[in-house]
């Protein structure tokens, strides 16, 4: 083990990028060579390091496998032309990881874990970032719970990870979404706004039934009328009707405040489009597909980024669309993209150089 300018590092004998190539690399099968690391116990957090990336020893009895104790964040790094590498907002991901822990009875994790951690590790595997267009390397914090011990109760010990993969366009072509109207993401009072492993555990029943009936994905609504828009199962939604952009409130805590989210809602108001965020439920919708204005519909993510959507079904209304004629999402896709890759000033100051 050495030490460098930060936390201890142990680095690999060789990487693995001289056998790998980056062009076109599927989201989340492939790791970069090393990972950060530290654990929490006896009420501090200890032992931050970066090590190779590697297998991970537990017990059988580890908490966070019977009781659900675990949260993630999903974040991207960008290569500009000029070689140099850059973050998008990791600190509103630092703000909402911690939001997370919160709800779940998990500690805080300080600043100088989260961030110099990450900033460590990418300065390590920079050349992990693919230097393409849509390219991009996707950053993943989790914490889990790991007494080992059964009961219920909030554990006492957590190990944190960060781990980095490359990925290129995430849903490269449009896509096809089934509006739930059985199953249940979140209800009030739950755990829908935290990046909890259980929300995406529990959504895999309607994700498979939907993927049987040719769609690649669900639209969330309320537990109680299933009416009531939430998100998509990776990403938030956006409806353009009647020329204002349209998404679901933040307010009931069902839904996932999402970073580019927040991001499309200010590039959409600077592009002249009126903004709302308020209750929307899937009749409205339906109406103005009827009447002709609903005019777009598209997720937003960190993997998805703006992912356009082609057809909507509820129940035996389906609603079509003509993406290529679509305007609004192309523009603040090519918006946000200028802004990732360095092509226009960074005047909201989204960008955390390595």
């Amino acid at each position: 083990m050495i030490k460098t300018s930060g936390f201890p590092v142990t680095k690999v004998a060789e990487s693995k990028l001289n056998s790998l190539s980056l062009e076109n690399i599927p989201f989340g099968k492939y790791f970069s060579d090393h990972m950060f690391m530290a654990t929490y116990k006896n009420g501090a957090w200890q032992d931050p390091q970066i090590l190779p990336y590697q297998p991970l020893h537990i017990e059988p009895s580890l908490a966070a496998l019977h009781y659900g104790q675990a949260i993630f964040e999903g974040i991207k790094a960008y290569k500009h032309s000029s070689g140099e590498a850059f973050i998008f907002r990791p600190y509103d991901n630092f703000k909402r990881f911690n939001l997370s822990a919160e709800r779940m009875c998990m500690p805080e994790v300080p600043e100088y874990i989260f961030m110099d951690g990450m900033h460590q590790l990418l300065a390590i595997d920079k050349d992990w970032i693919p230097a393409k267009a849509e390219h991009s390397l996707y950053i993943r914090p989790v914490m889990f719970a790991t007494d080992v011990a059964l009961g219920v109760r909030p554990s006492e010990t957590y190990a944190f990870i960060i781990m980095l993969s490359p990925t290129g366009p995430y849903y490269a072509k449009p896509m096809k979404i089934y509006v739930e109207e059985t199953y249940t993401r979140a209800v009030k009072g739950g755990v829908g706004f935290a990046k909890n492993a259980g929300n995406y555990g529990g959504s895999m029943m309607a994700a498979k039934k939907a993927n049987e009936l040719g769609y690649d994905q669900v639209l969330w609504t309320d537990a109680i009328e299933h009416k009531w828009l939430q998100e998509v199962g990776m990403m938030n939604v956006v409806f353009i009707i009647d020329n204002k952009a349209i998404t679901p409130s933040l307010e009931e805590g069902t839904i996932l405040n999402g970073v580019t989210r927040n991001s499309v809602l200010v590039l959409l108001q600077e592009m002249g489009i009126a903004v709302e965020e308020r209750k929307i439920n899937i009749d409205e919708v339906i109406a103005a597909y009827k009447n002709g204005t609903l005019q777009e519909v598209f997720g937003t993510g960190t993997a998805a980024t703006i992912a356009l959507i082609k057809e909507l079904r509820y129940k035996d209304e389906q609603m079509l669309f003509d993406t290529e004629k679509w305007k609004v999402a192309p523009a603040v896709r090519e918006k946000l993209n200028q802004i990732r890759y360095g092509l226009v000033p960074d005047v909201h100051e989204w960008l955390y150089k390595i």
